[in-house]
């Protein structure tokens, strides 16, 4: 007969019993996810239970909102997700138009839908450098920025900014879009169609990067459904929605958008959805700029008073952001400015299902799972 004794337990045990230790990961930097704090109990090297804090970046843009022109409005939505500008100020326009009862020309709901497009693109390559890199691939970073430079040429050509466009208006677009615009859009897209294998080759056949994501951070759709997720993770798991084809909006109607799923739920399948909805997104940009170059010439926005005010009422706009379901919720009294708008961010549901999905899992499988969350703090933080 044998007996098993325990001499020692480590540093802060209480009779033969160790205590659980908590640990804040952030707020660090803005740049980085660390603005979002998540405070973790740790079982050994287990995550025993995970609590999301928000609030570092806290901006109160719904209340400055209230005190600005549907104009200087664009300026504030376009900063929440920063890496989906253009995407963020379409629903304000959009809410705009519809207590207007405003019909927007053909040619700006076309190129509204090829900008929003392409600024998906932008978005998700973003994310399919960087999150590689959080599980330790450095190099498809360059291979995403290389094409990243290529669109922010084209966008930056037709409104003059990099990352904040202030492009839409309420009514259409700033500006008519300049001479050869479109061929050059297309030469591009057509360049980053051609090199989106190498990002998918470095990445997806690398067996130490799958190793990391395969069967790690497991989201059922009944977390997703009571949560209130959205976007490319909700689809990973099996969420066959999109509200470009399910509810459209812009041209998304005459559109074949082909809506890009999963079922797995894992880390690897949420960057596979991102992946792929890169490469559905290129093929829509080529179906818009097809489409813009048979409309005959004509307007590109609405003449508008110099004073705009919305009638009095209500209304709610919701638009399939890259990052998921962004709303607007539009009160208004007849005034310049809202009475009332409140934001349904994508980001803000989606970092909440956090305090379900953490538990149970090592920490060291903690930043691959944060990261394959594809936020912005910004776009939480209202």
């Amino acid at each position: 007969m044998t007996t098993e004794r325990i001499v020692g337990i480590g540093a802060g045990a209480k009779e033969l019993a160790t205590e659980d230790m908590t640990l804040n990961i952030g707020p660090q930097h803005p740049s980085t996810h660390g603005v979002l704090r998540l405070k973790l109990t740790l079982d050994g090297e287990r995550i025993s239970a995970a609590e999301p804090i928000i609030g570092y970046m806290h901006r109160g843009a719904e209340k400055l909102f209230e005190v600005r022109d549907f104009r200087q409005i664009i300026v504030l939505a376009n900063r929440h997700d920063w890496l989906s500008a253009f995407s963020s100020e379409l629903g304000v326009v959009l809410a705009a138009e519809r207590m207007l009862g405003m019909e927007v020309p053909a040619r700006a709901v076309w190129a509204r839908t090829l900008l929003a497009e392409l600024n998906r693109i932008l978005n998700h390559l973003m994310f399919l450098g960087s999150y590689p890199l959080e599980v330790g691939a450095i190099t498809p970073i360059f291979y995403a920025f290389r094409e990243r430079e290529a669109l922010q040429r084209v966008m930056e050509e037709i409104s003059g900014g990099r990352m904040h466009y202030m492009f839409n208006r309420v009514g259409g677009l700033k500006e008519e879009l300049p001479a050869g615009w479109t061929e050059r859009a297309r030469k591009t897209v057509s360049e980053v169609r051609g090199r989106m294998g190498d990002i998918d080759d470095l990445i997806m056949g690398n067996e130490i990067f799958r190793a990391r994501t395969r069967g790690v951070g497991v989201l059922t759709q009944e977390q997703i459904l009571q949560y209130g997720v959205s976007g490319p993770i909700a689809r990973a798991s099996g969420l066959d929605f999109d509200l470009r084809r399910d509810e459209p909006y812009l041209a998304y109607g005459d559109l074949d958008v082909r809506v890009v799923t999963r079922t797995e739920g894992d880390c690897l399948a949420r960057f596979e959805c991102l992946l792929d909805q890169a490469h559905a997104s290129l093929d829509l940009a080529d179906a818009c700029l097809d489409r813009l170059a048979e409309l005959p010439p004509g307007p590109i926005n609405q003449r508008l008073p110099k004073v705009l005010k919305v009638p009095e009422g209500h209304t709610y706009a919701w638009t399939e952001n890259p990052l998921g379901i962004n709303g607007y919720y539009l009160v208004s009294r007849g005034e310049k400015t809202p009475w009332r708008m409140k934001l349904r961010s994508a980001s803000f549901n989606n970092i909440q299902v956090l305090k379900e999905l953490l538990p149970g899992n090592l920490i060291a499988d903690m930043i691959a799972i944060l990261g394959s969350m594809f936020f912005v703090v910004g776009d939480i933080d209202k």
